[in-house]
């Protein structure tokens, strides 16, 4: 059996794809794609084999791209993707996720839709919007944007959504009520004593351990966390790191306690590298402890950003790990982060990384 490997990259313009066979030595890159509309996040549905897009701006509109042949064409639809008459329209599709025969997208201003139907159109769930602290929320740097969505791999009723910055946010019932899940996570941007609310945290990536459906884990932009019961709880385990500031967070395929960051220098101070130096930092023992993996990556002049959604694991052994920078590099590391190398360079900003793992 032959394994191919695709990294699925949202850029600025348009979405690229670069493959591989299970080796990982060789990469080829495809693209652009979805005729350089600004991509925010690929992603594949491993149940039918799909590519999805996610894109869109206030000259564009809002847009769900699809390929059904591995990315070599690509439609798109808009149908359903609207809030009603007189409220504020949908600016883009920044996030989408695919499970129980369902796809969900997540947009600006911050919103959940939902497809029965491939993406072909779209239904709004507006449990969402009657959350009682809806009024409340406040736009985050970017925007009041969804861009984080978590499925439960085993009850189709239950969702996390994260949303900057108004925190995260569950739903039990598919959907129709929502509670938030934030307590134990800072908003240093508040008054002196309101700095832990129970919304309005600017969370930046939200991602759920494999095969440990209660173990979530955040790059917040007042630090990182680890929650054990689902989100009701949030732990920092931001110690030992060398900032308590990042976008994106990816898990390890198999293990719920490795975790890769890429903490940046700072909200004010750039966002870029720490002491320009670039890094994925990794833990083994759920956040107790972080280490450096630095090995082939730039070590002088490294002043570039990694956006929210653009770090990710693949499922081979050992794990492939990937980002995307916003000055167009990817770089690249078959041995959870020991070694890297960089497989492409000149894209343009890229704003998602994801992979897709066939076997034939």
């Amino acid at each position: 059996m032959t394994e191919t490997v695709q990294v699925l990259l949202g850029t600025k313009k348009g979405a690229f794809i670069l493959e591989s066979d299970g080796s990982r030595a060789v990469w080829d890159l495809r693209g652009p794609y979805c005729e350089t509309w600004p991509i925010n996040h690929v992603i594949a549905d491993p149940a039918t084999g799909a590519l999805y897009g996610a894109g869109g701006n206030a000259w564009f509109g809002p847009a769900v791209w699809r390929s059904t042949d591995g990315g070599t064409t690509w439609t798109h639809s808009s149908r359903g993707l609207a809030y009603a008459a007189g409220e504020a329209p949908v600016a883009s599709v920044w996030s989408l996720a695919a499970g129980h025969g369902r796809l969900y997208a997540g947009v600006e201003p911050a919103g959940l839709f939902v497809s029965d139907d491939n993406g072909e159109s779209w239904t709004h769930v507006e449990g969402l919007q009657r959350t009682p602290s809806r009024p409340e929320w406040n736009a985050g740097g970017a925007g009041l944007i969804l861009h984080s969505l978590v499925l439960h791999p085993d009850d189709p009723k239950q969702i996390w959504v994260g949303i900057s910055a108004a925190g995260v946010f569950h739903t039990a019932d598919g959907g129709e009520t929502w509670e938030p899940r934030n307590r134990g996570t800072r908003a240093d941007f508040m008054p002196e004593g309101q700095t832990y609310p129970e919304h309005g945290q600017c969370v930046h990536c939200l991602v759920m351990a494999p095969g440990k459906p209660g173990r979530l884990y955040q790059q917040n932009h007042c630090g990182m966390y680890r929650s054990d019961d689902g989100g009701r709880s949030w732990a920092s385990v931001e110690r030992g790191l060398p900032s308590s500031f990042g976008f994106p967070a990816a898990v390890h395929p198999r293990d719920p306690e490795r975790l890769f960051l890429v903490p940046l220098n700072g909200d004010t101070a750039g966002r870029y590298m720490p002491d320009a130096q670039a890094a994925v930092w990794r833990t083994e023992d759920g956040g107790r402890a972080w280490t450096a993996a630095r090995e082939g990556l730039p070590q002088r002049n490294a002043f570039f950003n990694v956006l929210r959604q653009a770090l990710a694991t693949d499922r081979l052994a050992p794990a492939g790990v990937y980002f995307g920078t916003g000055s167009g590099e990817v770089y690249a590391s078959r041995d959870e982060g020991g070694a890297w190398t960089r497989i492409a360079e000149h894209l343009p900003t890229i704003s998602s990384v994801e992979t897709f793992v066939t076997t034939g």
